[in-house]
């Protein structure tokens, strides 16, 4: 059940008033541009179209009537679309500003992963299928033709060497295995895909039927790849280490907020260009001893007030515990701002923020940012008033906007949000727009809760950090 809580202050960004939040002048994260997504879908399912389309270009219904003739033709057409989904699932993850904002990395990561298995399946079918269709034409067996691709045809090593890699990085994705990895292991054995494709390009022009004698096709499917490769080195590489020039992020300060929860402020250059939301996150890796391997998503816990940022952590593992003795002056690299967990998507005139625990940081920040005509409530959950994370900031925004705020205390057994207590704090839940962040059982019964009290799916937002 909902209790008043006694609240200590906790520290704010340096400049901003405790009773009244000033709103920083700065520049706004830009809206979704579904129009846009919904072309690079179409064009996603043109390119699949074509790709099976130049695969079954060289066959006719009489080079198929031999088995040796089916499997080559079997072959080349999971050899091209298993490729091509392959790049679609690079792309996919390849953090493009505007396929990011409109979508967000944690649906992009679902379809990276429900892609996944096909090209995988489709390369393998590949691989299988021509050392067998070869063989049988040759009257070999398949460890003789496997020798003779590697020794006779160009660049069939690297390709087999990529195989290898394709095999390997998905071994370590499957879902059983990947939970036991570091994220650093994961990231790491995770390159392996690039690798991969790389390594496979040289033999799909040098052997391959499709583009034998066809200088048209191999230079529509060389521009495929270097326009593949230009899209992720742009995003990965050069926009992170531009953008990181002109901010120059470091530490300021390091301080405990809550038992085992500690705000880290850092101040940089021409934030007030930094286009973010409230609610987005950033991929922050600390250039300090034993840290310069770690990137981990972080959202922004206040609104860049220039020239500061600020983001609120707790200390659960090794590298998220090592924060806690930061020193100032450390440098700051950042990639982002990515997601959609924003003032973007409302629909509703109202809004219901929920959080648990240190999930209340991108909360605090979208607050912040919510337009003003909107009526905002507020429920913060944790087991104690201790550990409610950043409460007077939230309780002194939400007076700001004449606004409801709510804390559930206790142990979680017997505290909890259910559709009850929902439906006590927030009669009328079902016209606004709920936003739900906190750990995974979390959320998954807070949003159950709301979708049962009459909130449609599309006015309940949640967003994962998974890899």
């Amino acid at each position: 059940m909902p209790t008043s809580t006694k609240r200590t202050k906790q520290p704010l960004l340096p400049g901003r008033a405790t009773a009244l939040p000033a709103r920083p002048h700065r520049r706004s994260g830009p809206a979704p541009m579904p129009r846009v997504a919904d072309w690079f879908a179409w064009l996603g399912g043109l390119g699949l179209g074509a790709s099976a389309a130049f695969a079954l270009s060289q066959d006719s219904l009489h080079s198929v009537t031999s088995m040796a003739g089916f499997l080559d033709a079997l072959g080349r057409l999971s050899g091209m679309v298993g490729t091509y989904l392959l790049l679609v699932m690079l792309l996919l993850m390849a953090r493009i500003p505007w396929l990011e904002r409109t979508i967000g990395q944690d649906r992009l990561t679902r379809w990276h992963r429900r892609i996944g298995a096909w090209p995988v399946v489709l390369i393998t079918l590949h691989v299988v299928t021509l050392l067998f269709g070869y063989a049988a034409a040759a009257k070999t067996n398949v460890v003789n033709q496997a020798v003779t691709f590697i020794q006779h045809y160009p660049d069939m090593l690297m390709a087999f060497v990529g195989f290898g890699l394709l095999l390997l990085a998905t071994a370590f994705s499957i879902p059983q295995i990947r939970r036991r990895l570091r994220y650093e292991t994961w990231w790491t054995i995770h390159l392996a895909f690039y690798f991969a494709v790389a390594l496979s390009f040289a033999h799909q022009v040098r052997t391959g039927i499709i583009f034998l004698g066809h200088p048209m096709t191999v230079a529509l499917w060389t521009r495929v790849f270097v326009g593949v490769a230009g899209v992720l080195v742009l995003s990965r590489v050069v926009r992170p280490i531009l953008a990181n020039v002109r901010y120059r992020l470091r530490v300021t300060s390091v301080e405990e907020v809550s038992p085992g929860v500690f705000a880290i402020v850092m101040r940089g250059h021409h934030l007030e260009r930094l286009n973010v939301s409230g609610g987005q996150y950033f991929q922050w890796r600390f250039l300090a001893p034993g840290l310069l391997v770690h990137s981990h998503p972080y959202s922004l816990s206040a609104l860049p007030n220039p020239p500061y940022l600020r983001v609120t952590v707790k200390a659960l593992g090794d590298q998220s515990s090592a924060l806690a003795y930061l020193r100032p002056g450390t440098r700051v690299f950042v990639e982002g701002p990515y997601g959609v967990f924003t003032r973007h998507q409302i629909s509703a005139p109202a809004v219901t923020l929920i959080g648990a625990g240190v999930g209340v940081t991108p909360l605090r920040a979208l607050l912040e940012d919510l337009p003003d005509d909107i009526a905002v409530t507020v429920l913060l959950r944790a087991s104690n008033p201790e550990d409610l994370v950043h409460a007077d900031e939230v309780c002194a925004l939400v007076e700001q906007r004449q606004g409801t705020f709510h804390s559930i205390l206790g142990p979680r057994q017997r505290a909890r949000l259910d559709r009850d207590t929902l439906n006590e704090l927030v009669p009328r839940v079902r016209d606004s727009d709920v936003y739900i962040c906190g750990p995974a059982s979390f959320a998954d019964d807070v949003a159950r809760a709301a979708a049962s009290l009459g909130v449609p799916t599309t006015r309940i937002h949640q967003e994962e950090f998974t890899f």
